[in-house]
């Protein structure tokens, strides 16, 4: 993967508080607020920021990912990954986190979930019933 940035999604029990922290500690406002969720596109360092309240305990990793530039990246990942003898499950045009995204999932040793992830455009809701996170 040439292009990208890391992705850490957490839950948060308190969204506004939350939002507040993060916009000080990284002098960023989020890139998209919606009900019970918000996401961060810092530049420096490159980090894609997502917190979405009430899943699980308040300060816990939701999931980790990497945002890619495409669906063509999102497929070379999922083909290195299972070359690799890495379990993956992949999705196509995913309604998830308020866009539509091509994605490809795994878990690492402890179970932690990894996306590699592209956005294919924006949605009015946060997930459909089969996929995201």
């Amino acid at each position: 993967m040439d292009t990208g940035r890391v992705q850490l999604a957490l839950n948060v029990e308190d969204l506004d508080a939350a939002v507040e922290f993060y916009s000080r500690l990284f002098e960023a406002l989020p890139a998209k607020r919606r009900p019970g969720y918000a996401n961060f596109a810092i530049a420096d360092p490159p980090l894609k920021l997502v917190l979405i309240e009430g899943e699980g305990r308040g300060g816990t990793l939701n999931h980790l990912g990497v945002e890619v530039g495409s669906g063509d990246e999102v497929r070379a990942a999922a083909g290195r990954l299972a070359d690799r003898g890495l379990a993956t499950r992949e999705e196509q045009g995913v309604d998830c986190c308020y866009a539509i995204q091509d994605k490809v999932w795994v878990r690492d040793p402890d179970g932690a979930p990894w996306e590699v992830y592209t956005v294919l455009g924006d949605s009015p809701t946060r997930m459909d019933a089969v996929a995201c996170c």
